[in-house]
This record gives C-alpha cells, sequence and structure tokens, in this order.
C-alpha cells in the first residue's frame, strides 16, 4: 500500500523521443519498423535453421541459436512501443509499462551476456581441447550454462529493479530518451538516489566492463593458441572467432560505456542507446551468417525445403 502512495502524483512517463521534427518521426518510423522486422526475421531464420537442421545440433550452434532468441526478446521489449511512438505527438508510458520495460531490458540484457561467456567458453574447449570437445561440452553442462543464464538475469535485473520500484515518483517526469531508461528514470526520484545509482552503475556498468576484459583475455590465449597451430582446422576455427570477438564488441561496447561513463551530451546517450537496443540486435545474426558457411548452407536448406514444399502440388 506504501508503495502505492509513494507512486501516486505521478501515473505516466512522458517520453521526449528522437526528434520533435514530424517528418523526421516519420522517418524513423519507417527505418525502426524495417529494422525491427529484419531483427525478427534473422534471428528466428538462425533459431528454426538450428532446431531442424541436424547439420547444427552442436554445443557451438545450441549457444548461437539462444542468443538470438535472447536478441528477440532484447529488442521485442522496448522496440515495439518506440515504433507506435513516432506516429504519435504526445509519447507517454504508465508507471507499470516503463517498470516492465526495464525490468525485461536488464533480464535479457543480463542473460545475454551470461550466455556470451558461456559461448568464449565453448570456442575455449573447441580451440584449445578440440579431443574432449564433446565430453566437456555435454549436453547437461550446455543445459547447465542455458539455466545460469536465464538466473543471472533475473538476479541482474531484481536487484536493481527491487529498489527503483519502491522509489517515490512526485514530481517531474519527462524522460528525455525514447525508452524507459534505469538511470535516467533513477534521477526523477524525489529522494536521494545516490546509492541507487552507484548500485546500477557497479551492477550494469563495471560488471559489463569486467566481464567484456576476462573474455578479451580469452580470446586473445586463444588466438595465440590459433597462431601456434597453423592449419585449415585452425583457418576455419579463426574466422568462427572473430564473429564471436565482433558480436561481444558490439554487444559490451555500448552497456560499457551506457552505465559505466556519463555523458553530458544526451546526443550520445541516445545514439548509443539505439545501438544497443536495435542495432546489435539486428547485427547478430549478420555476422553469424555471412562470416559461417554452414549456418548459411543450413538456411539455404531450410528455404528450399519450404519453397519446395509450396510448390508440391
Amino acid at each position: 500500500m506504501d508503495l502505492l502512495n509513494n507512486r501516486s502524483s505521478v501515473s505516466e512517463f512522458v517520453l521526449v523521443g528522437l526528434s520533435t521534427s514530424q517528418e523526421t518521426q516519420i522517418l524513423f518510423f519507417a527505418i525502426f519498423f524495417l529494422v525491427y522486422v529484419a531483427i525478427i526475421v534473422g534471428n528466428l531464420l538462425i533459431v528454426i535453421s538450428v532446431i531442424v537442421d541436424n547439420h547444427l545440433h552442436s554445443p557451438m550452434y545450441f549457444f548461437l541459436a539462444n542468443l538470438s532468441f535472447f536478441d528477440l526478446c532484447l529488442s521485442s521489449a522496448a522496440t515495439p512501443k518506440v515504433i507506435s511512438d513516432f506516429l504519435r505527438k504526445h509519447k507517454t508510458i504508465s508507471w507499470w509499462g516503463c517498470m516492465t520495460q526495464m525490468f525485461f531490458m536488464h533480464f535479457f540484457g543480463g542473460g545475454e551476456m551470461s550466455l556470451l561467456i558461456a559461448m568464449a567458453v565453448d570456442r575455449y574447449v573447441a580451440i584449445c581441447k578440440p579431443l574432449h570437445y564433446k565430453t566437456i561440452l555435454s549436453h547437461r553442462v550446455l543445459t547447465g550454462f542455458l539455466l545460469l543464464s536465464w538466473v543471472i538475469g533475473l538476479i541482474h535485473t531484481t536487484s536493481q529493479m527491487v529498489f527503483t520500484v519502491g522509489l517515490p515518483f512526485c514530481g517531474p517526469n519527462v524522460l528525455d530518451s525514447f525508452f524507459c531508461d534505469l538511470p535516467l528514470v533513477i534521477k526523477l526520484a524525489c529522494t536521494d538516489t545516490y546509492i541507487l545509482e552507484l548500485l546500477v552503475i557497479v551492477n550494469s556498468g563495471l560488471l559489463s566492463l569486467i566481464c567484456f576484459i576476462l573474455l578479451l583475455i580469452s580470446y586473445i590465449v586463444m588466438l595465440v593458441t590459433i597462431w601456434k597451430h597453423s592449419s585449415s582446422a585452425s583457418s576455419k576455427a579463426l574466422s568462427t572467432l572473430s564473429a564471436h570477438i565482433t558480436v561481444v564488441t558490439l554487444f559490451f561496447g555500448p552497456a560499457i560505456f551506457i552505465y559505466a561513463f556519463s555523458f553530458n551530451s544526451y546526443s550520445v546517450d541516445k545514439f548509443l542507446s539505439v545501438f544497443y537496443s536495435i542495432i546489435t540486435p539486428l547485427l547478430n545474426p549478420i555476422i553469424y551468417t555471412l562470416r559461417n558457411q554452414e549456418m548459411k548452407a543450413a538456411i539455404k536448406r531450410l528455404s528450399n525445403h519450404h519453397i519446395g514444399s509450396w510448390l508440391t502440388p
């Protein structure tokens, strides 16, 4: 009951958005809509291909399919609302809608961060201990990694949202963003939020930075191992590893800058937010598909199978 009284004076938040120009907003609507459709199609293709194609039933593609699922969920937490807001003059989101949006964005973001670490472990075992690959990464281990990703995502978001939900919002309700961004929402509370802001920096920013550094160290070890064993298999491993490094950089880079470093320019924050929530989920399937011959072949087989079934009477 106290929680409801605390927030009673603010029932919704006003989103400033990316632009106030109607023509620019229509352009953004078209761009975001097309990008979101591409995210859905691209990531669904990867998930379905891994499920139905026996050639892709390996630990690496198991993680890749789940990464695509996380990307689907992460982009869907805010993007549909962002797209519809481009057609509205007054952009608002309810208090509960804002809290729900932040909960799921950090839930799937934290889960994806954990999954990327699991994928690095997969590549390390494949490159440094190839003879024991299937023994080490058994079905039980894969399931454990996946469940751990979900649990870490839940802990990551709950540890922040449990305090945010209890904040009193009794005055300003304008967010200079196009979705509910946790650091910006916290600053609107009519109480001292220094400790909570510090928690967000530690939980999201420093955690992302530490994970990114550990991943880079592991990738350096793997690159050295590949360099010492020059062969065609090593060339394939290098191609796969470079795709992982690219995805990790694209995921952790914006997250680190958003939460670990403070920007006075809101335009920088907005650009990084767009990159993190829209561009990264789009680039992941493109990177893995273009750089992976097995994935391209699987998608082609899937397409040919469905086209053939449609044409066959």
